[in-house]
């Protein structure tokens, strides 16, 4: 016998049946549950697809088997996939991420994609609720020249957007400041675009939310008042004195709040106010361009 064998405490294959078997039952869709199993095992012994279909038979050590187990014990207790294996995909970027900041959703990939239409090469961008930085880092990553400032209230989600930004080399073009939507921004500073994706969920909603959300992700990046829409009434008529004129304001929202923050940001003077959908179809981002007349 050898040594790979007589470390062997399983057979990949066999574990990754083992841990569909443990997830199609909690996450009530068996797609789901080989997804994540499957992530979880490549993550664990540093393996790809081609493993499962061309060396399942692949010998797993007991150390491996055993991190595997206790990954798939972590996500049976609905616990996200980002949070344990630490990092998410999102742009085609590699983000680190924790339960201090929010996980990258797709749906945000809308938001990144209608911005770079009007943005320009050494734009400034201001990017409230930065969180992981997710939005602002795409944003620089995939221009010219660009630079931009993001802040937050929380200072270890501010700590997780700096290390995002030195693994994408974006360090000297990034400010994160700690504070309170604008409070960190000083008066007479002037962005081309300002970019939120604000918390918006009515706080009587969160209870009812999906546990991976309610009891994961941060409550304070979730709770957006009594009726979602609290930081939204804050952030559209203070924007107007930070954005050039002409600029952008970007807002990610809920699927029933476009009409909502549409008004909001009308009745504050912005023109071309204009909704965009998401991938599912449903409404996503409010913006508008700041008038010569505000």
């Amino acid at each position: 016998m050898n040594s790979r064998e007589e470390a062997a405490a399983a057979v990949y294959k066999e574990l990754y049946r083992e841990g569909v078997q443990v997830l199609t039952p909690v996450l009530n869709e068996e797609r789901e549950a080989q997804l994540d199993t499957r992530l979880l095992l490549e993550y664990v012994c540093g393996t790809n697809l081609q493993t499962l279909i061309l060396d399942g038979e692949r010998p797993v050590s007991a150390q491996e088997a055993a991190l595997f187990r206790e990954y798939v014990a972590r996500r049976k207790n609905r616990e996200p996939l980002a949070y344990i294996l630490g990092e998410w995909d999102f742009m085609g970027l590699s983000f680190e991420v924790s339960p201090d900041v929010l996980i990258p959703e797709q749906d945000t990939e809308n938001l990144i994609e209608e911005i770079m239409k009007d943005l320009h090469d050494s734009d400034r961008i201001l990017d409230l609720c930065t969180g992981s930085g997710c939005i602002l880092l795409s944003l620089l990553k995939y221009s010219n020249g660009t630079t931009g400032v993001g802040t937050d209230l929380s200072e270890r989600a501010l700590a997780m957007a700096k290390r995002n930004a030195e693994r994408l080399g974006l360090k000297d073009r990034i400010d994160l400041r700690c504070g309170d939507l604008f409070a960190p921004i000083g008066e007479n500073e002037r962005f081309d675009i300002i970019v939120s994706n604000p918390p918006y969920i009515k706080t009587e909603t969160i209870e009812h939310l999906a546990p991976e959300v309610r009891d994961h992700e941060p409550m304070m990046a979730l709770d957006g008042g009594e009726d979602g829409l609290s930081f939204y009434r804050r952030i559209i008529p203070e924007a107007v004195r930070h954005l050039v004129t002409g600029g952008y304001l970007f807002l990610e929202i809920g699927y029933d709040q476009a009409e909502a923050v549409a008004t909001l940001m009308r009745d504050a003077g912005y023109y071309d106010v204009r909704t965009i959908k998401d991938y599912g179809g449903n409404d996503r981002i409010v913006c508008g361009i700041k008038s010569i007349r505000q």
